[in-house]
């Protein structure tokens, strides 16, 4: 009976050890093959990224270094021109204003009484003497009427003593009376002159009363809501008097500047120009109305650095409205015949403000210019345009210096 071949003791143990060697071996060839095929490129594509990552580079950087771009390549780009052109620039500051009536008064009632009856509706645009309120006459009648009688009884003293004393001058020629009767006699007339002097001031001041008891519009304006109701009883000590009256036509803006546009407003203003103001909506898209500058405040808040104007507005169509907040834009100076451009077509590189300059509407070129003041989407080229140069407005970041284009 034959019987299997006998194995050393050692090659049983090293059997398991040789086959686990080798899995490991070919785990480490297969990983460093796929480490080499993902890391390591290959030659032509680590040309092609480089390629496009210089291209990236060239075209990034000539928005900034425009002088040092490569060629123009042969595929035009779309773009869009526009013309320098002669024309006027307008030199603006722009503020948040406040819209400031002439005069609020709150008219009260100068004498107490009942209030019989209101003239006026809410709301209502009344002009200066016209009728707002009444007050109950009657017992300011009774008073001038007391007043008079107190007169006329002073009056007819007075008259008496008087005719009495021109008797005692004549009586003290012929010695018929004492000169103590005479000098009595004629402070008896003077005390009678005094109590018809106040007789007659308190007529004037019952006149005055009854005068009170009809309220008039001190201004022309509009009258708000009513603080009380007729049948009141209103005395001049009332807190919130019987209506408030806003002058409306004309009315003021009140705004506020930076304090470094002091030197440029007073300028114009001590010049003797008359400022114009024009006073916009919340969103800047309409005009509500027109009117001048009229006063420079006499000095700065410190804690805001910034210092107040007032315009004046006719504000006949009563567009402006009290305590209105609204955008205001003052016109400091006119630049008459500049060379403008549109502001989109200025770029600032490292050596400064440029635009993309074309002659033949197929290629372009990287021009500098000089800015001054803009108005809007307009800026004024001092230095390096002239009338008809067209420049790019639309498209110029994919530009460089000498590249195609493409104009409508």
């Amino acid at each position: 009976m034959s019987s299997a071949p006998l194995i050393p003791p050692h090659q049983k143990q090293k059997g398991p050890w040789g086959i686990i060697t080798i899995f490991l071996l070919i785990a480490a060839i297969g990983g460093g093959i796929a480490y080499q095929q993902v890391i390591m490129p290959k030659s032509g594509d680590a040309a092609s990224s480089k390629g496009h990552g210089d291209q990236q580079a060239m075209q990034g950087g000539s928005r900034y270094h425009p002088q040092s771009g490569p060629a123009a390549s042969g595929t035009p780009t779309p773009v869009t021109l526009a013309a320098a052109e002669k024309g006027d620039i307008r030199i603006t500051r722009r503020a948040l204003g406040t819209v400031t009536p002439f005069k609020s008064i709150t008219v009260r009632t100068q004498i107490s009484g009942q209030l019989m009856e209101l003239g006026y509706k809410e709301g209502q645009l009344v002009q200066q003497g016209g009728f707002l309120a009444q007050i109950d006459p009657r017992p300011y009648q009774n008073a001038l009427e007391q007043a008079t009688g107190s007169l006329q009884h002073d009056q007819a003293l007075l008259k008496d003593a008087t005719a009495t004393l021109e008797r005692y001058k004549t009586l003290i020629k012929k010695d018929a009376i004492s000169q103590q009767q005479l000098d009595t006699q004629d402070a008896l007339v003077r005390q009678y002159e005094g109590a018809v002097l106040s007789d007659q001031a308190q007529i004037d001041t019952a006149k005055l009363n009854l005068t009170y008891c009809h309220i008039t519009a001190p201004v022309s304006g509009r009258v708000g809501l009513k603080q009380v109701d007729p049948g009141n009883y209103v005395q001049p000590s009332d807190a919130n008097g019987i209506v408030v009256l806003t002058q409306v036509q004309p009315i003021s803006v009140i705004f506020t500047l930076p304090e470094d546009d002091i030197p440029l407003v007073s300028k114009a203003n001590d010049a003797g120009k008359e400022l114009q103001v024009d006073v916009y909506d919340r969103n800047f898209s309409a005009k509500l109305a027109t009117g001048k500058l009229v006063a420079i405040d006499n000095q700065v808040n410190t804690s805001t650095g910034t210092f107040k104007l007032n315009s004046n507005f006719d504000n006949n169509d009563n567009a402006l409205f009290p305590n209105q907040f609204v955008n205001v834009e003052l016109l400091v100076d006119t630049l008459h015949d500049q060379i403008i451009i549109p502001s989109a077509a200025v770029q600032t590189g490292s050596n400064g403000a440029f635009v993309y300059l074309t002659t033949d509407n197929k290629t372009v070129s990287v021009h500098p210019i000089k800015t001054g003041v803009g108005e809007g989407d307009k800026v004024i080229a001092t230095d390096g345009l002239a009338v008809g140069d067209k420049v790019v407005t639309e498209g110029v970041d994919k530009l460089r210096d000498g590249a195609a284009i493409s104009a409508p």
